[in-house]
């Protein structure tokens, strides 16, 4: 099958159209005949990171669940989620669940990812803490709900 080029289908297009279907029909016939295009190519800056400084990092998969504690060493929650925000900068937050029994009748609260203290003990584990915090106090902060 012999490929036309697009001016060779419009030049047998005539000047005088009988209707516009006809010059639209046309154009369409030289697009699909041109077949697909490709996409320009994109440039990705990516950063290099040193990969011993991410090894040393905290993962949140591990840190979920984790106890909060004041500075008092009292357990004021568990660390729900860590959310990070839409707007630049972006913001972390975390969000921690308070008060209840075994997860049944407690609520979720956000504090500034920035206000725990993190300290890595011996074991290998890792204590959070939010200085100056209290249950009740935590409790009095706006419920979290989860938009997605």
């Amino acid at each position: 099958m012999e490929t036309k080029s697009f001016s060779a289908i419009i030049s047998r297009v005539p000047t005088i159209a009988a209707g516009s279907g006809v010059v639209a029909a046309a154009l369409a016939a030289a697009l699909l005949a041109a077949g697909p295009s490709p996409a320009p190519a994109q440039v990705v800056n990516l950063i290099v990171v040193n990969v011993a400084d991410v090894a040393k990092g905290y993962r949140t998969s591990k840190l979920v669940g984790s106890a909060v504690q004041n500075d008092r060493n009292e357990k004021i929650g568990s660390l729900d989620d860590i959310v990070i925000g839409r707007d630049e900068p972006r913001a972390m937050f975390a969000v921690l669940q308070v008060g209840g029994f075994l997860g049944l009748g407690s609520r979720l609260v956000a504090v500034p990812y920035d206000s725990l203290k993190l300290d890595e003990q011996s074991n290998g584990t890792v204590k959070i803490v939010l200085p100056g915090a209290s249950k009740d106090e935590l409790k009095k902060l706006n419920e979290v709900k989860y938009g997605t």
